[in-house]
């Protein structure tokens, strides 16, 4: 799935608020950039993204569906997003996306700060 291959080649990558390129990147960044490179434009800012596709079920996320969150104090607004870069036969989730510690990174759904802070899978295409 080639949006998934192109957020991958940014692993690694710093996190830097409101960067989108490989000297910097937030998580919504990320994923926009994934999409724009398949000509598919998405909103730049993680809560205006969920408003975008078909709401799913967790249990029914798969490689290329975006998963939102609620982390921090702001805990009423969606304001981080990853992508799903795979699902194991026990539906265990792993995403990419850019941590403020971590930078470009791959997570798992089940880790328990994900766990708790997960608010909706959705799909765009």
């Amino acid at each position: 799935f080639s949006i998934v291959e192109y957020a991958k080649q940014f692993k690694g990558v710093r996190y830097k608020f409101g960067g989108a390129t490989k000297s910097g990147m937030d998580c919504s960044g990320l994923v926009f950039e994934s999409f724009r490179s398949h000509d598919i434009i998405l909103p730049r800012i993680s809560r205006d993204m969920a408003k975008n596709g078909e709401k799913i079920p967790l249990d029914r996320a798969g490689i290329g569906d975006l998963v939102f969150f609620k982390t921090g104090s702001r805990r009423n607004d969606i304001n981080h997003v990853g992508l799903v870069v795979s699902k194991d036969e026990k539906g265990n989730v792993e995403f990419i996306h850019s941590s403020t510690s971590a930078g470009v990174i791959v997570s798992s759904i089940a880790e328990a700060y994900w766990d708790k802070s997960f608010v909706e899978a959705r799909r765009i295409l």
